[in-house]
Protein backbone atom coordinates (compact mmCIF):
# COMPACT_ATOMS: atom_id res chain seq x y z
CA UNK A 1 0.00 0.00 0.00
CA UNK A 2 2.94 2.72 0.39
CA UNK A 3 4.44 1.52 -2.63
CA UNK A 4 1.18 2.75 -4.49
CA UNK A 5 0.50 5.28 -2.45
CA UNK A 6 4.09 6.75 -3.31
CA UNK A 7 3.70 5.85 -7.22
CA UNK A 8 0.51 7.90 -6.84
CA UNK A 9 2.06 10.99 -5.64
CA UNK A 10 4.82 10.84 -8.54
CA UNK A 11 2.27 10.41 -10.83
CA UNK A 12 0.47 13.10 -9.52
CA UNK A 13 3.34 15.63 -9.00
CA UNK A 14 4.95 15.05 -12.78
CA UNK A 15 1.23 15.39 -14.04
CA UNK A 16 1.72 19.10 -12.37
CA UNK A 17 4.87 19.93 -13.65
CA UNK A 18 4.10 18.58 -17.53
CA UNK A 19 0.90 20.79 -16.92
CA UNK A 20 2.91 23.56 -15.85
CA UNK A 21 5.38 23.55 -18.19
CA UNK A 22 2.69 23.29 -21.42
CA UNK A 23 1.03 26.19 -20.29
CA UNK A 24 4.83 28.22 -19.85
CA UNK A 25 6.33 26.94 -23.54
CA UNK A 26 3.07 27.31 -26.26
CA UNK A 27 3.68 24.26 -28.81
CA UNK A 28 5.95 25.00 -32.09
CA UNK A 29 3.43 25.35 -34.76
CA UNK A 30 4.66 22.95 -37.95
CA UNK A 31 6.36 25.41 -40.39
CA UNK A 32 3.92 25.21 -43.54
CA UNK A 33 4.72 23.26 -46.85
CA UNK A 34 5.10 25.61 -49.73
CA UNK A 35 3.36 25.30 -52.79
CA UNK A 36 5.50 23.58 -55.50
CA UNK A 37 4.53 24.67 -58.88
CA UNK A 38 3.62 21.81 -61.37
CA UNK A 39 2.33 21.06 -64.94
CA UNK A 40 1.66 24.38 -67.17
CA UNK A 41 2.97 26.84 -64.15
CA UNK A 42 6.16 25.40 -63.58
CA UNK A 43 7.18 25.52 -67.19
CA UNK A 44 5.84 29.20 -67.05
CA UNK A 45 8.43 29.93 -64.34
CA UNK A 46 10.97 28.28 -66.02
CA UNK A 47 10.58 30.03 -69.17
CA UNK A 48 10.45 32.90 -67.48
CA UNK A 49 13.40 32.52 -65.18
CA UNK A 50 15.16 31.24 -68.03
CA UNK A 51 14.53 34.69 -69.50
CA UNK A 52 15.64 36.35 -66.54
CA UNK A 53 18.86 34.65 -66.67
CA UNK A 54 19.61 35.22 -70.98
CA UNK A 55 19.14 39.17 -69.93
CA UNK A 56 21.30 39.54 -67.21
CA UNK A 57 23.49 37.53 -68.76
CA UNK A 58 23.39 39.33 -72.02
CA UNK A 59 23.69 42.62 -69.93
CA UNK A 60 26.73 42.01 -68.23
CA UNK A 61 28.51 40.49 -71.66
CA UNK A 62 27.69 43.92 -73.17
CA UNK A 63 28.79 45.87 -70.28
CA UNK A 64 32.88 43.77 -70.34
CA UNK A 65 32.75 44.79 -73.80
CA UNK A 66 32.09 48.36 -72.39
CA UNK A 67 35.02 48.11 -69.90
CA UNK A 68 37.37 46.07 -72.26
CA UNK A 69 36.67 49.32 -74.69
CA UNK A 70 37.59 51.37 -71.74
CA UNK A 71 40.93 49.37 -71.41
CA UNK A 72 41.75 49.76 -74.96
CA UNK A 73 41.68 53.58 -75.58
CA UNK A 74 43.13 54.03 -72.10
CA UNK A 75 39.93 56.08 -70.88
CA UNK A 76 41.75 55.90 -67.46
CA UNK A 77 40.06 58.81 -66.15
CA UNK A 78 36.77 57.42 -66.44
CA UNK A 79 35.52 55.52 -63.50
CA UNK A 80 34.32 51.88 -64.49
CA UNK A 81 30.94 52.30 -62.71
CA UNK A 82 30.30 55.51 -64.45
CA UNK A 83 30.83 53.71 -67.18
CA UNK A 84 28.36 51.04 -66.31
CA UNK A 85 25.16 53.08 -65.16
CA UNK A 86 25.52 55.31 -68.21
CA UNK A 87 25.30 52.17 -70.56
CA UNK A 88 22.44 50.87 -68.47
CA UNK A 89 20.46 54.29 -69.04
CA UNK A 90 21.19 53.99 -72.75
CA UNK A 91 19.93 50.35 -72.18
CA UNK A 92 16.90 51.26 -70.20
CA UNK A 93 15.75 53.84 -72.84
CA UNK A 94 16.31 51.60 -76.04
CA UNK A 95 14.00 49.03 -74.41
CA UNK A 96 11.50 51.83 -73.64
CA UNK A 97 11.74 52.88 -76.61
CA UNK A 98 10.72 49.12 -78.19
CA UNK A 99 7.82 48.47 -75.53
CA UNK A 100 6.06 51.95 -76.85
CA UNK A 101 6.55 50.63 -80.08
CA UNK A 102 4.81 47.30 -78.79
CA UNK A 103 7.78 44.96 -80.69
CA UNK A 104 8.65 43.35 -77.31
CA UNK A 105 8.04 43.18 -73.43
CA UNK A 106 11.04 43.04 -71.44
CA UNK A 107 9.59 44.64 -68.24
CA UNK A 108 9.60 41.41 -65.57
CA UNK A 109 13.27 40.62 -66.84
CA UNK A 110 14.30 44.61 -66.29
CA UNK A 111 12.76 44.63 -63.19
CA UNK A 112 15.61 44.06 -60.53
CA UNK A 113 15.21 41.75 -57.83
CA UNK A 114 16.53 42.32 -54.30
CA UNK A 115 15.89 38.88 -53.16
CA UNK A 116 19.01 38.17 -56.34
CA UNK A 117 21.08 40.48 -54.77
CA UNK A 118 21.08 39.41 -51.44
CA UNK A 119 21.28 35.74 -52.32
CA UNK A 120 23.40 35.49 -54.81
CA UNK A 121 25.17 39.05 -56.02
CA UNK A 122 26.26 40.97 -52.71
CA UNK A 123 27.84 37.75 -50.85
CA UNK A 124 30.55 37.59 -53.26
CA UNK A 125 31.33 41.18 -53.55
CA UNK A 126 31.22 40.87 -50.08
CA UNK A 127 33.36 38.32 -49.25
CA UNK A 128 35.85 39.13 -52.17
CA UNK A 129 36.59 42.43 -50.33
CA UNK A 130 37.53 41.18 -47.23
CA UNK A 131 39.53 38.63 -48.95
CA UNK A 132 41.73 41.47 -50.36
CA UNK A 133 42.20 43.07 -47.06
CA UNK A 134 45.54 41.40 -47.45
CA UNK A 135 46.91 44.76 -48.99
CA UNK A 136 48.42 46.36 -45.95
CA UNK A 137 48.14 45.68 -42.65
CA UNK A 138 44.39 45.63 -41.66
CA UNK A 139 44.81 44.15 -38.08
CA UNK A 140 47.66 46.70 -37.26
CA UNK A 141 44.70 49.70 -37.83
CA UNK A 142 42.34 47.51 -36.86
CA UNK A 143 41.06 50.30 -34.29
CA UNK A 144 40.96 53.35 -36.49
CA UNK A 145 38.93 51.20 -38.81
CA UNK A 146 36.59 50.16 -36.60
CA UNK A 147 36.32 54.27 -35.09
CA UNK A 148 35.54 55.21 -38.74
CA UNK A 149 33.22 52.21 -39.98
CA UNK A 150 30.77 51.55 -37.25
CA UNK A 151 30.69 54.58 -35.01
CA UNK A 152 31.29 57.13 -38.55
CA UNK A 153 28.62 55.21 -40.14
CA UNK A 154 25.74 55.39 -36.70
CA UNK A 155 26.89 59.03 -36.69
CA UNK A 156 26.15 59.51 -40.26
CA UNK A 157 22.78 57.36 -40.13
CA UNK A 158 21.57 59.51 -37.45
CA UNK A 159 22.39 62.67 -38.73
CA UNK A 160 20.75 61.62 -42.29
CA UNK A 161 17.60 60.21 -40.33
CA UNK A 162 17.43 62.48 -37.65
CA UNK A 163 17.32 65.26 -40.43
CA UNK A 164 14.71 63.79 -42.30
CA UNK A 165 12.29 62.84 -39.09
CA UNK A 166 12.65 66.81 -37.97
CA UNK A 167 12.16 68.38 -41.43
CA UNK A 168 9.36 65.88 -42.55
CA UNK A 169 8.00 67.54 -38.45
CA UNK A 170 8.00 70.70 -39.72
CA UNK A 171 6.50 70.07 -43.15
CA UNK A 172 9.19 71.00 -45.20
CA UNK A 173 9.54 67.92 -46.88
CA UNK A 174 7.10 64.47 -47.08
CA UNK A 175 6.90 63.35 -43.97
CA UNK A 176 8.40 59.91 -42.56
CA UNK A 177 7.93 58.16 -38.85
CA UNK A 178 10.88 57.82 -37.29
CA UNK A 179 11.79 54.70 -37.60
CA UNK A 180 11.98 54.87 -41.68
CA UNK A 181 13.94 57.78 -41.07
CA UNK A 182 16.16 56.00 -39.29
CA UNK A 183 15.93 53.06 -42.27
CA UNK A 184 16.66 55.56 -45.04
CA UNK A 185 19.63 57.47 -43.36
CA UNK A 186 21.75 53.71 -42.44
CA UNK A 187 20.87 52.16 -45.89
CA UNK A 188 22.18 55.87 -47.47
CA UNK A 189 25.49 55.57 -45.63
CA UNK A 190 27.00 52.72 -46.84
CA UNK A 191 30.00 54.39 -49.05
CA UNK A 192 31.59 52.62 -52.48
CA UNK A 193 35.65 51.88 -51.53
CA UNK A 194 36.25 51.92 -55.07
CA UNK A 195 36.30 55.29 -56.83
CA UNK A 196 38.37 56.11 -53.30
CA UNK A 197 40.68 53.19 -53.64
CA UNK A 198 41.52 54.51 -57.13
CA UNK A 199 42.16 58.03 -56.05
CA UNK A 200 44.68 57.01 -53.30
CA UNK A 201 46.46 54.76 -55.76
CA UNK A 202 46.94 57.61 -58.40
CA UNK A 203 47.73 59.73 -55.56
CA UNK A 204 50.42 57.62 -54.13
CA UNK A 205 49.27 58.28 -50.76
CA UNK A 206 51.13 56.42 -47.63
CA UNK A 207 49.88 52.96 -47.72
CA UNK A 208 48.60 53.18 -43.98
CA UNK A 209 46.17 55.89 -44.60
CA UNK A 210 45.35 53.41 -47.81
CA UNK A 211 44.75 50.27 -46.04
CA UNK A 212 42.59 52.93 -43.51
CA UNK A 213 40.33 53.97 -46.14
CA UNK A 214 39.52 50.58 -48.08
CA UNK A 215 39.37 48.87 -44.56
CA UNK A 216 36.49 51.26 -43.01
CA UNK A 217 34.69 51.12 -47.00
CA UNK A 218 34.33 47.50 -46.66
CA UNK A 219 33.33 47.65 -43.10
CA UNK A 220 30.91 50.17 -43.81
CA UNK A 221 28.57 48.20 -45.89
CA UNK A 222 28.22 45.87 -43.55
CA UNK A 223 26.97 48.26 -40.87
CA UNK A 224 24.69 50.06 -43.02
CA UNK A 225 23.17 46.62 -44.21
CA UNK A 226 23.01 45.43 -39.89
CA UNK A 227 21.49 49.39 -39.08
CA UNK A 228 19.09 48.86 -42.03
CA UNK A 229 18.47 45.62 -40.72
CA UNK A 230 17.65 47.41 -37.34
CA UNK A 231 15.20 49.89 -38.14
CA UNK A 232 13.65 47.12 -40.28
CA UNK A 233 12.94 45.05 -36.78
CA UNK A 234 11.90 47.79 -35.03
CA UNK A 235 9.05 49.22 -37.82
CA UNK A 236 7.64 45.25 -37.62
CA UNK A 237 7.18 45.97 -34.44
CA UNK A 238 4.53 47.61 -32.72
CA UNK A 239 6.85 50.24 -30.35
CA UNK A 240 3.62 52.62 -29.59
CA UNK A 241 3.33 51.99 -26.03
CA UNK A 242 7.60 52.03 -25.50
CA UNK A 243 9.53 55.05 -25.18
CA UNK A 244 11.87 56.43 -26.88
CA UNK A 245 14.73 55.62 -24.53
CA UNK A 246 13.60 52.19 -24.36
CA UNK A 247 13.01 52.14 -28.28
CA UNK A 248 16.73 53.51 -28.00
CA UNK A 249 17.90 50.41 -26.17
CA UNK A 250 16.24 48.03 -27.71
CA UNK A 251 17.45 48.66 -30.97
CA UNK A 252 21.20 48.69 -29.89
CA UNK A 253 20.79 45.39 -28.62
CA UNK A 254 19.84 43.87 -31.61
CA UNK A 255 22.62 46.32 -33.33
CA UNK A 256 25.49 44.41 -30.47
CA UNK A 257 23.41 41.00 -31.20
CA UNK A 258 23.46 41.06 -34.88
CA UNK A 259 27.11 42.89 -35.10
CA UNK A 260 28.83 40.51 -32.53
CA UNK A 261 27.20 37.20 -33.43
CA UNK A 262 27.72 37.39 -36.97
CA UNK A 263 31.52 38.46 -36.52
CA UNK A 264 32.03 35.67 -34.08
CA UNK A 265 30.11 33.08 -36.22
CA UNK A 266 32.79 34.53 -39.40
CA UNK A 267 35.60 34.77 -37.59
CA UNK A 268 34.96 30.77 -36.05
CA UNK A 269 34.30 29.52 -39.34
CA UNK A 270 37.17 31.40 -41.20
CA UNK A 271 39.29 29.57 -38.29
CA UNK A 272 37.83 26.29 -38.80
CA UNK A 273 38.50 26.38 -42.97
CA UNK A 274 42.34 27.41 -41.85
CA UNK A 275 42.97 24.47 -39.88
CA UNK A 276 40.86 21.69 -42.06
CA UNK A 277 43.86 23.38 -44.67
CA UNK A 278 46.56 22.99 -42.26
CA UNK A 279 45.55 19.56 -40.63
CA UNK A 280 45.76 16.12 -42.42
CA UNK A 281 42.89 13.67 -42.24
CA UNK A 282 44.48 10.32 -41.43
CA UNK A 283 46.15 10.16 -44.84
CA UNK A 284 43.82 12.49 -47.03
CA UNK A 285 45.70 15.58 -48.03
CA UNK A 286 43.85 17.88 -49.87
CA UNK A 287 46.80 19.63 -51.27
CA UNK A 288 47.54 16.89 -53.58
CA UNK A 289 44.43 17.09 -55.61
CA UNK A 290 43.95 21.44 -56.11
CA UNK A 291 40.33 20.83 -57.53
CA UNK A 292 38.99 19.33 -54.56
CA UNK A 293 40.90 21.50 -52.40
CA UNK A 294 39.05 24.74 -54.33
CA UNK A 295 36.27 23.56 -54.11
CA UNK A 296 36.37 22.84 -50.08
CA UNK A 297 37.30 26.55 -50.05
CA UNK A 298 34.59 27.72 -52.52
CA UNK A 299 32.00 25.84 -49.82
CA UNK A 300 33.57 27.64 -46.96
CA UNK A 301 33.29 30.83 -48.72
CA UNK A 302 29.41 30.31 -48.58
CA UNK A 303 29.12 28.55 -45.93
CA UNK A 304 28.48 31.24 -43.21
CA UNK A 305 26.16 33.22 -44.90
CA UNK A 306 23.86 30.80 -45.11
CA UNK A 307 24.30 29.67 -41.31
CA UNK A 308 23.94 33.22 -40.25
CA UNK A 309 20.92 33.81 -42.17
CA UNK A 310 19.05 30.65 -41.14
CA UNK A 311 19.57 31.76 -37.27
CA UNK A 312 18.73 35.26 -37.84
CA UNK A 313 21.94 37.41 -37.63
CA UNK A 314 23.75 38.90 -40.49
CA UNK A 315 25.28 36.91 -43.37
CA UNK A 316 27.05 40.05 -44.47
CA UNK A 317 28.48 40.19 -41.54
CA UNK A 318 29.57 36.95 -41.20
CA UNK A 319 30.89 36.40 -44.72
CA UNK A 320 32.70 39.79 -44.36
CA UNK A 321 34.83 38.51 -41.39
CA UNK A 322 35.32 35.27 -42.95
CA UNK A 323 36.88 36.59 -45.84
CA UNK A 324 39.15 38.36 -43.51
CA UNK A 325 39.96 35.30 -41.11
CA UNK A 326 40.19 32.96 -44.73
CA UNK A 327 42.82 35.44 -46.49
CA UNK A 328 45.12 36.03 -43.35
CA UNK A 329 45.36 32.66 -42.05
CA UNK A 330 43.72 29.99 -44.39
CA UNK A 331 45.01 30.97 -47.98
CA UNK A 332 48.33 30.92 -46.79
CA UNK A 333 47.73 27.36 -46.12
CA UNK A 334 46.57 26.25 -49.91
CA UNK A 335 48.74 24.53 -52.35
CA UNK A 336 50.07 27.92 -55.11
CA UNK A 337 47.72 26.33 -57.38
CA UNK A 338 44.81 26.67 -55.64
CA UNK A 339 45.70 30.56 -54.36
CA UNK A 340 45.27 31.41 -57.78
CA UNK A 341 42.72 29.97 -58.56
CA UNK A 342 40.66 31.72 -55.46
CA UNK A 343 42.20 34.82 -55.94
CA UNK A 344 41.03 34.83 -59.75
CA UNK A 345 37.90 33.40 -59.25
CA UNK A 346 36.76 35.39 -56.60
CA UNK A 347 37.95 39.07 -58.51
CA UNK A 348 35.95 37.50 -61.68
CA UNK A 349 33.05 37.06 -59.58
CA UNK A 350 33.13 40.16 -58.02
CA UNK A 351 33.61 42.16 -60.77
CA UNK A 352 30.28 40.01 -62.78
CA UNK A 353 28.03 40.63 -59.96
CA UNK A 354 28.97 44.37 -59.44
CA UNK A 355 28.68 44.94 -63.08
CA UNK A 356 25.35 43.49 -63.02
CA UNK A 357 24.24 45.64 -60.21
CA UNK A 358 25.89 48.91 -61.74
CA UNK A 359 23.89 48.01 -64.95
CA UNK A 360 20.64 47.67 -63.58
CA UNK A 361 20.68 50.61 -61.49
CA UNK A 362 21.04 52.30 -64.85
CA UNK A 363 18.43 50.34 -65.97
CA UNK A 364 16.14 51.35 -63.03
CA UNK A 365 15.83 54.82 -64.25
CA UNK A 366 13.25 53.51 -66.88
CA UNK A 367 12.22 50.40 -65.39
CA UNK A 368 11.17 51.36 -61.50
CA UNK A 369 7.96 52.98 -60.71
CA UNK A 370 9.22 56.16 -59.19
CA UNK A 371 7.95 59.36 -56.90
CA UNK A 372 9.96 62.17 -57.26
CA UNK A 373 9.81 65.39 -55.11
CA UNK A 374 12.11 67.82 -55.32
CA UNK A 375 12.52 69.11 -51.93
CA UNK A 376 12.93 65.65 -50.52
CA UNK A 377 15.54 64.73 -52.75
CA UNK A 378 17.47 68.49 -52.51
CA UNK A 379 17.51 68.10 -48.93
CA UNK A 380 18.37 64.34 -48.11
CA UNK A 381 21.47 65.19 -50.89
CA UNK A 382 22.42 67.85 -48.43
CA UNK A 383 22.11 66.14 -45.04
CA UNK A 384 24.26 62.85 -46.78
CA UNK A 385 27.38 65.39 -47.45
CA UNK A 386 26.94 66.66 -44.16
CA UNK A 387 26.83 63.20 -42.35
CA UNK A 388 29.82 62.37 -44.10
CA UNK A 389 31.72 65.43 -43.31
CA UNK A 390 31.13 65.19 -39.44
CA UNK A 391 32.24 61.55 -39.55
CA UNK A 392 35.69 62.35 -41.82
CA UNK A 393 36.55 65.24 -40.38
CA UNK A 394 36.33 65.30 -36.56
CA UNK A 395 37.36 61.29 -36.28
CA UNK A 396 40.22 62.07 -38.80
CA UNK A 397 40.94 65.02 -35.82
CA UNK A 398 40.70 62.89 -32.92
CA UNK A 399 42.54 59.88 -34.39
CA UNK A 400 45.19 61.99 -35.34
CA UNK A 401 46.42 62.55 -31.82
CA UNK A 402 47.26 58.45 -31.67
CA UNK A 403 48.12 58.03 -35.14
CA UNK A 404 51.95 57.92 -36.09
CA UNK A 405 50.62 58.75 -39.57
CA UNK A 406 48.62 61.44 -39.59
CA UNK A 407 45.60 62.36 -41.97
CA UNK A 408 46.03 65.80 -43.39
CA UNK A 409 43.18 68.19 -44.53
CA UNK A 410 43.65 67.43 -47.89
CA UNK A 411 43.35 63.95 -47.46
CA UNK A 412 40.67 64.77 -45.22
CA UNK A 413 38.55 66.71 -48.11
CA UNK A 414 38.91 63.73 -50.60
CA UNK A 415 37.93 60.87 -47.89
CA UNK A 416 34.67 63.05 -47.86
CA UNK A 417 34.14 64.23 -51.72
CA UNK A 418 34.83 60.29 -52.70
CA UNK A 419 32.45 58.94 -50.12
CA UNK A 420 29.85 58.09 -53.56
CA UNK A 421 27.13 55.97 -52.77
CA UNK A 422 26.80 52.15 -55.12
CA UNK A 423 24.72 49.15 -55.21
CA UNK A 424 24.32 48.58 -51.52
CA UNK A 425 21.73 51.49 -51.33
CA UNK A 426 19.88 50.62 -54.16
CA UNK A 427 19.38 47.49 -52.89
CA UNK A 428 18.52 47.87 -49.52
CA UNK A 429 16.01 50.52 -50.65
CA UNK A 430 13.87 48.20 -52.93
CA UNK A 431 14.22 45.46 -49.90
CA UNK A 432 12.58 47.68 -47.28
CA UNK A 433 8.83 46.63 -47.02
CA UNK A 434 7.59 50.44 -45.95
CA UNK A 435 3.77 51.27 -46.63
CA UNK A 436 1.86 52.73 -48.60
CA UNK A 437 3.69 52.09 -51.64
CA UNK A 438 4.43 55.78 -52.53
CA UNK A 439 6.64 55.58 -49.48
CA UNK A 440 8.67 52.89 -50.64
CA UNK A 441 8.70 54.60 -54.28
CA UNK A 442 9.52 57.76 -53.05
CA UNK A 443 12.41 56.31 -50.96
CA UNK A 444 13.47 54.29 -54.26
CA UNK A 445 13.53 57.25 -56.31
CA UNK A 446 15.60 59.53 -53.62
CA UNK A 447 17.82 56.69 -53.59
CA UNK A 448 18.57 56.22 -57.09
CA UNK A 449 18.97 60.01 -57.61
CA UNK A 450 21.49 60.45 -54.70
CA UNK A 451 23.61 57.36 -56.01
CA UNK A 452 23.57 58.66 -59.62
CA UNK A 453 24.39 61.81 -58.42
CA UNK A 454 27.40 61.02 -56.48
CA UNK A 455 28.63 58.45 -59.01
CA UNK A 456 28.30 60.48 -61.89
CA UNK A 457 29.04 64.07 -60.77
CA UNK A 458 31.41 63.01 -57.85
CA UNK A 459 32.80 60.01 -59.43
CA UNK A 460 32.72 62.02 -62.55
CA UNK A 461 34.84 65.24 -60.56
CA UNK A 462 37.31 62.45 -59.14
CA UNK A 463 40.15 63.36 -61.74
CA UNK A 464 39.43 66.87 -62.07
CA UNK A 465 40.51 66.42 -58.36
CA UNK A 466 43.42 64.93 -58.81
CA UNK A 467 44.68 67.47 -61.13
CA UNK A 468 43.82 69.89 -58.83
CA UNK A 469 46.31 68.22 -56.02
CA UNK A 470 48.52 67.49 -58.73
CA UNK A 471 49.14 71.23 -59.75
CA UNK A 472 50.17 71.39 -55.29
CA UNK A 473 52.57 68.12 -55.82
CA UNK A 474 54.03 69.75 -59.26
CA UNK A 475 56.86 71.74 -57.73
CA UNK A 476 58.97 68.99 -56.21
CA UNK A 477 58.02 66.22 -59.42
CA UNK A 478 56.18 66.46 -62.22
CA UNK A 479 53.57 63.73 -62.62
CA UNK A 480 52.98 61.50 -65.77
CA UNK A 481 49.37 60.84 -66.70
CA UNK A 482 49.26 57.07 -66.98
CA UNK A 483 50.02 56.88 -63.48
CA UNK A 484 46.55 57.95 -63.04
CA UNK A 485 44.66 54.81 -63.20
CA UNK A 486 40.78 54.82 -62.51
CA UNK A 487 40.63 51.19 -63.95
CA UNK A 488 39.84 48.53 -61.25
CA UNK A 489 39.82 45.80 -63.88
CA UNK A 490 43.08 46.29 -65.83
CA UNK A 491 44.64 46.55 -62.23
CA UNK A 492 43.08 43.18 -60.90
CA UNK A 493 44.65 41.57 -64.54
CA UNK A 494 48.16 43.14 -65.10
CA UNK A 495 49.52 40.73 -62.39
CA UNK A 496 48.87 37.80 -59.85
CA UNK A 497 49.70 39.69 -56.52
CA UNK A 498 53.06 37.84 -55.48
CA UNK A 499 52.92 38.95 -51.98
CA UNK A 500 49.43 36.85 -51.56
CA UNK A 501 50.87 33.75 -52.87
CA UNK A 502 52.82 32.93 -49.39
CA UNK A 503 54.74 29.88 -48.43
CA UNK A 504 56.59 30.82 -45.86
CA UNK A 505 59.66 28.57 -44.05
CA UNK A 506 60.19 28.73 -40.56
CA UNK A 507 63.14 30.97 -40.95
CA UNK A 508 61.61 33.35 -43.25
CA UNK A 509 58.60 33.94 -40.76
CA UNK A 510 60.86 34.58 -38.02
CA UNK A 511 63.09 36.95 -40.18
CA UNK A 512 59.78 38.73 -41.58
CA UNK A 513 57.84 39.04 -38.57
CA UNK A 514 59.09 37.62 -35.02
CA UNK A 515 61.97 39.58 -34.54
CA UNK A 516 60.10 42.59 -35.38
CA UNK A 517 60.38 44.45 -31.50
CA UNK A 518 57.78 46.95 -32.30
CA UNK A 519 54.71 44.96 -32.08
CA UNK A 520 52.06 45.90 -29.79
CA UNK A 521 48.55 44.63 -28.89
CA UNK A 522 46.67 42.39 -31.19
CA UNK A 523 49.85 42.16 -33.98
CA UNK A 524 51.69 40.85 -31.46
CA UNK A 525 49.31 38.07 -30.25
CA UNK A 526 48.71 37.08 -33.74
CA UNK A 527 52.77 37.09 -34.64
CA UNK A 528 53.31 35.00 -31.45
CA UNK A 529 50.45 32.49 -31.33
CA UNK A 530 47.71 32.65 -33.74
CA UNK A 531 49.70 32.69 -36.93
CA UNK A 532 52.00 29.92 -35.80
CA UNK A 533 48.94 27.69 -34.70
CA UNK A 534 46.61 28.43 -37.56
CA UNK A 535 48.94 28.65 -40.65
CA UNK A 536 51.78 25.57 -42.20
CA UNK A 537 54.72 26.44 -41.32
CA UNK A 538 57.37 24.78 -44.24
CA UNK A 539 61.44 23.87 -43.51
CA UNK A 540 63.48 25.02 -46.00
CA UNK A 541 63.54 21.21 -46.94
Amino acid sequence: RSANATHEVINATLHTLLAATTKLVAPTPPKPILPVQTGVQAQQEEQSSGMTIFFSLLVIAICIILVHLLIEYRLHFLPESVAVVSLGILMGAFIKIIEAQKLANWKEEEMFRPNMFFLLLLPPIIFESGYSLHKGNFFQNIGSIILFSVFGTAISAFIVGGGIYFLGQADVIYKLNMTDSFAFGSLISAVDPVATIAIFNALNVDPVLNMLVFGESILNDAVSIVLTNTAEGLTRENMSDVSGWQTFLQALGYFLKMFFGSAALGTLTGLISALISFSNFGHIDLRKTPSLEFGMMIIFAYLPYGLAEGISLSGIMAILFSGIVMSHYTHHNLSPVTQILMQQTLRTVAFMCETCVFAFLGLSIFSFPHKFEMSFVIWCIVLVLFGRAVNIFPLSYLLNFFRDHKITPKMMFIMWFSGLRGAIPYALSLHLGLEPMEKRQLIGTTTIIIVLFTILLLGGGTMPLIRLVDIEDSKPRKRSKKDVNLSKTEKMGNTIESEHLSELTEEEYEAQYVKRQNLKGFMRLDVEYLNPFFTRRLTQE
